[in-house]
Order: C-alpha cells, then sequence, then structure tokens
C-alpha cells in the first residue's frame, strides 16, 4: 500500500504541471522537480538557503503552533533532511504563542562575531506572544544557537532584512503600521516608526541606531494616501541595494519608499514609486535586478501582478511595465487566502520575487512557481510554471475542506530553486532552458 501511495504521488505531482513549457515554443524551458518534504503541520511560510541547507519558516494561523525554522541538508537534493529546528515554542518557551515567517541567513565577519547568521521576524498569535526578532548563530546548521531575542512595539517585525556594510551587520525591520499604532495621542501625532534600523555587528547585543516613518518625516498621514482612492500605508517589508546604501520600503499604497540609508541613523527621503491610473495598490515587497537599476515591485491582491520601475534615478523612478501571466497556463481553483487585516481575497495573488541573471522567479500563491525572461523588464517573457499538487489544508485556514495551492517562497541558489507552499511544504526545482 505505501509503495502505491508513493507512485500516485508522483503522478500527480506529474500531472500538476512539474515542466510546463512557456508560452513561446522556442524557449522549452521547464521546471524539474529534484525533491520534496511536507514537514506535516501547519503552517509553511517563506523559504531562504545558506550553501547547501535550506530554512523553512512557519506561519501561525488560528493554530498558533510555533512550530519555528526548520533546518535542511540538501545534499543529498531528491531526498532534503531535516537536521534541527529553532525559534519554536517547544525548545524556546519564550516564543510560545508566536510564530517566524520570514528567516534570511548570511556569512558575516565583525570584530564580535565571524560565521553564519541567522535573523527571523517575530510575532505574537496569542496573548503574551513574543513580538520582536531573533538572532542565531547557524554556522553549524545541526546545532543553531540563541544569539538574542529583540522585542519591538508595538507588534513584532512583520518582514526583515539582514544587511552587510563593510564590517558592520545591520537588521532592517518592518514594524506593521507602527506610527498608527503607538500614537501618543490617538492618531494626531506620529508614534514610533514602521521602519527601524539595528546593528546587530555583535549578535548578541543589537542596538536601535536609526528609524523612520512616511507620517514624521513626510506628513503623509497613514489614513490618507494623497491622490488616490485608497487610504492606508505602512512598511510591510524592505529591502537593500548590495552596497547596503539603499533601503526600498514596501509602503503599501504609497508604493515604494526610496531611502538613502548611507548613515543608517538618518535614513533620508529619495523618492517613491507612484500608483499609476487604475494601477494595483498593496506594495508587498521588492527585489532588484540589472545591478540595481531595475526594482520589481510585487502587489499583494487578487490579481495582484509584479511591475518593473527603473530607479537609476532614485528621485524618480520611471514605471517600465508588468508582468502578466498567460491565459494559457493560468491555474483556476480554490486556494484562497484572505488578508486578516484587509480582509482581501489574496488567492490569486503574486506574493514574492527573487532573481538569477536575467531570469525572475515569483511566488504566486495560487499560481504556482512562476519564471519569467526580463532581459527586456519593458517586456517580460513567461517562461515556465511549476504547480505543486493540491493539497488538503491541515488547519483549515485557506480551503477549510478542500485541497488548494499556495505557495509563499521562492529562494534562488547556484545550484537549484527553492519553493515552499503553505500546505504542501518545500520543493526543490530546477529551471531546465
Amino acid at each position: 500500500m505505501k509503495r502505491m501511495a508513493l507512485l500516485a504521488l508522483a503522478v500527480g505531482l506529474s500531472a500538476a504541471g512539474v515542466g510546463i513549457a512557456g508560452s513561446h515554443a522556442k524557449t522549452a524551458a521547464r521546471f524539474q522537480l529534484v525533491g520534496r518534504v511536507n514537514p506535516g503541520l501547519p503552517y509553511t511560510a517563506d523559504v531562504s538557503a545558506l550553501r547547501d541547507h535550506a530554512y523553512l519558516s512557519s506561519w501561525g494561523g488560528r493554530s498558533c503552533r510555533s512550530l519555528g525554522v526548520r533546518v535542511y541538508d540538501l545534499a543529498a537534493p531528491s531526498r532534503p533532511r531535516q537536521v534541527s529546528t529553532f525559534a519554536d515554542g517547544k525548545s524556546q518557551p519564550r516564543l510560545d504563542g508566536s510564530w517566524t515567517e520570514k528567516t534570511i541567513v548570511r556569512t558575516v565577519n565583525t570584530p564580535s562575531f565571524t560565521g553564519d547568521l541567522a535573523v527571523t521576524s517575530v510575532q505574537g498569535c496569542r496573548p503574551g506572544g513574543m513580538q520582536g526578532f531573533a538572532l542565531y548563530d547557524v554556522s553549524d546548521p545541526a546545532n543553531p544557537r540563541e544569539l538574542a531575542l529583540v522585542p519591538t512595539q508595538p507588534r513584532g517585525s512583520h518582514e526583515i532584512w539582514l544587511q552587510r556594510v563593510g564590517r558592520r551587520v545591520y537588521v532592517w525591520t518592518a514594524i506593521i503600521a507602527s506610527e498608527r499604532r503607538s500614537s501618543p495621542d490617538d492618531g494626531a501625532t506620529p508614534g514610533d516608526p514602521d521602519f527601524r534600523v539595528f546593528d546587530v555587528s555583535d549578535p548578541t547585543q543589537p542596538r536601535q541606531v536609526g528609524a523612520w516613518g512616511a507620517w514624521r518625516a513626510l506628513g503623509l498621514r497613514p489614513d490618507r494616501v494623497p491622490d488616490q482612492t485608497l487610504d492606508w500605508n505602512f512598511v510591510h517589508s524592505v529591502t537593500g541595494n548590495a552596497a547596503g546604501t539603499r533601503a526600498y520600503l514596501s509602503y503599501w499604497d504609497l508604493g515604494t519608499i526610496i531611502l538613502d540609508v548611507s548613515n543608517p541613523a538618518r535614513p533620508r527621503y529619495l523618492g517613491r514609486t507612484a500608483r499609476s491610473p487604475g494601477g494595483i495598490d498593496n506594495a508587498h515587497s521588492t527585489w532588484t535586478a540589472q545591478s540595481g537599476r531595475v526594482l520589481i515591485e510585487t502587489h499583494e491582491r487578487d490579481g495582484g501582478r509584479p511591475t518593473f520601475w527603473n530607479i537609476a534615478n532614485a528621485r524618480k523612478p520611471v514605471r517600465l511595465g508588468e508582468f502578466r501571466l498567460p491565459r494559457a497556463v493560468i491555474a483556476v481553483g480554490r486556494g484562497h487566502r484572505l488578508d486578516r487585516v484587509s480582509g482581501l481575497d489574496l488567492g490569486d495573488s503574486v506574493h514574492d520575487a527573487k532573481v538569477q541573471g536575467k531570469v525572475a522567479f515569483f511566488s504566486w500563491y495560487r499560481q504556482g512557481v512562476v519564471a519569467a525572461d526580463i532581459s527586456n523588464p519593458r517586456k517580460p517573457r513567461f517562461l515556465a510554471r511549476f504547480l505543486p499538487p493540491a493539497t488538503a489544508d491541515p488547519g483549515e485556514n485557506f480551503c477549510p475542506g478542500g485541497r488548494c495551492v499556495s505557495v509563499w517562497g521562492v529562494f534562488v541558489t547556484p545550484k537549484y530553486v527553492l519553493a515552499s507552499d503553505m500546505v504542501s511544504g518545500l520543493y526543490v526545482l530546477r529551471l531546465r532552458r
């Protein structure tokens, strides 16, 4: 019976679209499934990697299982092997009642620490659950070691970035709607900024060194967005350039705000992307291409698509175009993700982007993992899509009583493309062209 079940799974994966070719026959691009592992507990969140180890984060949902970050050895990529877990409620009781959806791992070298450093966001899903971020030494991935738990107020770190600048290391973090939530006079004046900068060069002694908020700096209240029908702005996520001199703040209905962070103690506003008439709001996250000259901006809402911007002049970003899936490959089915704050149906939304050379990879919730040729960012070209098999939702958050696809994360390594589906786990892929 077990052998039959494995055969059925293999057939199901093939039928689900492992290796869907591009819309242009001459590309013959396809995704090859190399390996897969399903942790079996709700829910998987983002995925990142360093060398031959993948770091699979988790999302809390109603179950609030505090599953932490699961580490997988990919030395045998067809059989990912879990070697450790960290930032979970079981091994760290202080993190019980919280979830850790975003993790970044980098090799760093500072006067205080040399090795592989991991930072993970921490958000509360039960009263009393810790809120902030956590730092770990993962130089030995099988034996992670806690370095610091850093609380933030008025809520935890939603999305996070680990930035090396010479022999210093910084954590940049988004504290959603902090200016509004921590207003000292019920919204008349701004509270603590949404974007914060921590020096973690000594990861056992993190310290906040800078912050920035659009309300305090530009007078843009969170409930008033100029020249738009929408009325909500906050920092959802942040990324940076290789030199650590620019921070790209995904500021929801304000678009992407670009800051000069050459002096991390005094972030300075340069410019922002603007929503065009009839365009898409909810700027969710970013990635850069073409040596930092092109910004890819994703939009998390039903029908949300990636938008491309020329940011060679950061003060005046120029919209280049957007990427749409070909009608012939759009998957129609269950897999709705309702954002718990906005109530929007995000099931058919693009989520995150990564870039390797001239190819962009997108995690696209119900549509799976999508690869696009971005040689000409004005006209991105579809290459291939991997669609995981629809899987029963163990926590009944997205498709109660049914089966769905909900791809959260994508990460590109020199060898593989990694993807995380919230209900079916970790996938190891290769793009064949």
